[in-house]
């Protein structure tokens, strides 16, 4: 209880001072031979990232039903200019990045480039909020209610739109690839039956579902002190992993609790093996919902997979119709849906034993229709940011989708 009430008071000394989190400045860079950087400007991700490697690209958006404008790039062929033979695959990412992060190793090391040389029509997801993602048919970024959403909001509005521009366009049913809380709202989309009909197969990197067994000490630390309860309360609906507020209240709760907070990358993440340690940083630098915090520390929390709690029995009423919010059932994915699940043993948020408890979920599940690869010495960002994750992860990931 003394440190809750010491952590407690670090957030309330440090945020009443703001009602927003402070916009960081880092930019990420890159150049064709990947030998210095250049950084990325307001031109966006295909004249930034893609035609700068060679590739054709193409901006796209796409509206929400609540409202949110989300960018979408599509590279419509390889690099030699060979336009796609293969279905389209949507990539999305997970919390804190946008969709750069399948795009900023070498053009053979990151995936997005990868799919499109073999001869998959790519198309990648950038999440509301984001950098490329802040529009909206009303609000701002500015505005507090532009923050009002959790993954909720990612699976019921944000993945739909995606899936259904997509499919809409290109007249094909999808492949899809998500990352960490990539996979959270693909799981949940799929255990109600939804989207089976555009989708043909998923492959989950670092699968979130079920955290339990979560092993990052900062990351339970802020979940079972339900801190981003205390700042939202506070009046900050966005945290911003750059903002100099939320940066002084990592390293107080790492004074607090004697965390050893040189590496706050590898204290979330886990010790990522194969990475190259000078783009770490550009890795989890992108805003999320203060609301999206607590949803997932209320998952921590309660170990269980379940729509945003608040709190009162009576706004759950209000929104669901009983007192307690429903829970989603893993069990419910059909069988026959094509998967493919890879995870590591070094990886701190998708723990493997709560993979293991959702491969039990999935234990009913097709033989043939379900894929397991496992990699001991992989955290959670060697599989968007290895240098050998074509060998090790990509490779067979797209022999299942080849199959499929």
């Amino acid at each position: 209880m003394a440190i809750k009430a010491g952590i407690t008071l670090i957030s309330i000394l440090l945020l009443c001072t703001t009602a927003a989190a402070a916009q960081g400045g880092k930019l990420l860079q890159t150049t064709n031979d990947f030998s210095a950087y250049t950084p990325v400007t307001k031109d966006g991700i295909c004249k930034t990232l893609v035609e700068t490697q060679g590739y054709k690209c193409e901006e796209h958006t796409v509206t929400t039903n609540d409202g949110y404008i989300l960018s979408l790039q599509r590279i419509p062929t390889g690099r030699s200019g060979k336009k796609a033979d293969k279905p389209p695959v949507l990539l999305q990412h997970g919390l804190f990045c946008n969709a750069v992060v399948w795009l900023f190793n070498s053009p053979k090391e990151s995936l997005g480039f990868i799919l499109a040389d073999s001869g998959f029509d790519v198309w990648l997801a950038n999440g509301r909020g984001s950098k490329y993602s802040t529009g909206h048919t009303t609000l701002t970024p500015n505005d507090m209610a532009y923050w009002d959403w959790s993954w909720y909001e990612l699976a019921s509005y944000d993945l739909p739109a995606s899936v259904e521009y997509v499919f809409n366009l290109t007249a094909q049913k999808i492949h899809y690839a998500g990352h960490s809380q990539g996979t959270l709202v693909a799981f949940v989309a799929l255990s109600q039956g939804k989207l089976l009909n555009m989708l043909r197969s998923a492959a989950l990197l670092s699968p979130i579902a079920h955290l339990n067994m979560i092993t990052s000490e900062l990351t339970k630390v802020i979940a079972e002190l339900f801190l981003a309860n205390d700042v939202h309360w506070l009046g900050v609906r966005e945290i911003d992993p750059n903002a100099y507020d939320i940066t002084k209240l990592v390293d107080g709760i790492c004074f607090i609790s004697n965390l050893n907070c040189g590496d706050v990358v590898t204290l979330f993440t886990g010790p990522n093996c194969c990475i190259n340690s000078s783009r770490v940083d550009f890795y989890l630098d992108q805003p999320t919902a203060t609301r999206n915090f607590i949803h997932l520390s209320q998952m921590i929390r309660t170990g269980q997979i379940a729509k945003y709690d608040y709190v009162y029995e009576a706004q759950n009423m209000l929104h669901y119709g009983q007192g307690v919010p429903p829970t989603y059932d893993m069990t419910k994915i059909p069988k026959e849906f094509p998967l493919f699940i890879s995870y590591g043993g070094k990886d701190y948020l998708s723990d493997v034993q709560d993979v293991e408890v959702l491969l039990n979920d999935l234990s009913n599940h097709d033989a043939d229709k379900l894929v397991v690869l496992y990699k001991d010495e992989y955290a959670h960002l060697d599989f968007i940011g290895a240098f050998d994750a074509k060998q090790v992860i990509y490779d067979p990931m797209l022999a299942f989708y080849n199959s499929n």
